[in-house]
């Protein structure tokens, strides 16, 4: 019994000391505000109308409501919604295989991209859909939520942070973008002219979750083994995290345009 209250009274420590904001939070938010600041006028324009639902609201405010709400009863249908397992080990996306039903983050950008652009909808479902494009764009562009290997995306690889334990998974959603010591101004500042320089060429959803997959098998992604963190870990990976930050960023805005820039065009043309 008091083996049992001991583990117990660990996770709750752990719970405790775990930083509250992950990439779910910070990385999420900063993703979103560096793409609201390079959405052309038009497309801003129709963001701007959809958040109008929600007054106060921008791109930052709305970028982790997805993990907010995913333990509600009526979204717990969206709990495989975050990620994608390539479940024969490799990195090639076999819908059938590694979405059976829809469930996995391809599908799902793929379905609420085509509601958020879809003017029959009610603007109550654009915006949620808006919410979840954000969101989930951010992360297909985490590597450990487009997984080959059997261990939840690295939640179940244990590693020590410091005096903290963690596991893989934390690393990339907190500790590389936290290690930087930048708050959210600093890290706008930092990384807003790479995302105005970053190329896109027109992908796919899927190519996003192969090639987000593929840096899990870059040599020292994974550590030899589980236990405390190489020395040096953050520093090496960091600018590889914040590079899927400025990508995520770069390929939301061009989601965005793609998806909204029509309906703008369509507006501006009936009112000729």
């Amino acid at each position: 019994m008091r083996g049992a209250i001991a583990v117990v009274a660990l996770w709750v420590g752990l719970l405790m000391t775990t930083p509250a904001q992950a990439w779910s939070a910070f990385g999420h938010r900063l993703v979103a505000l560096l793409a609201q600041d390079q959405l052309s006028p038009q497309t801003r324009s129709q963001v701007d109308a959809l958040l109008a639902l929600e007054p106060g609201a921008d791109l930052g405010t709305i970028a982790a409501w997805a993990d907010e709400i995913r333990d509600r009863p009526e979204y717990r249908f969206t709990a495989t919604f975050h990620y994608v397992n390539f479940r024969d080990g490799s990195c090639h996306y076999d819908a059938a295989r590694d979405c059976a039903n829809g469930g996995c983050i391809v599908d799902a950008l793929e379905r609420y991209t085509r509601v958020l652009g879809d003017a029959g909808r009610t603007p109550s479902e654009r915006l949620e859909a808006l919410k979840f494009v954000v969101h989930f764009t951010g992360d297909i562009h985490q590597p450990m939520h487009a997984g080959n290997r059997d261990d939840r995306g690295g939640n179940r690889f244990q590693v020590r942070v410091g005096d903290e334990g963690s596991n893989l998974h934390s690393v990339w959603d907190y500790h590389l973008l936290q290690s930087a010591g930048l708050n959210m101004a600093a890290y706008r500042e930092r990384l807003a002219p790479q995302v105005t320089t970053t190329d896109i060429v027109p992908m796919e959803f899927t190519t996003w979750a192969e090639s987000s997959c593929r840096l899990l098998d870059n040599a020292g992604t994974y550590p030899a083994r589980p236990g405390k963190l190489p020395s040096g870990y953050l520093d090496e990976f960091r600018p590889l995290a914040e590079s899927r930050v400025v990508l995520a960023s770069a390929r939301l805005v061009a989601v965005l345009e793609r998806t909204l820039a029509p309906a703008s065009a369509a507006v501006v043309e009936a009112e000729r």
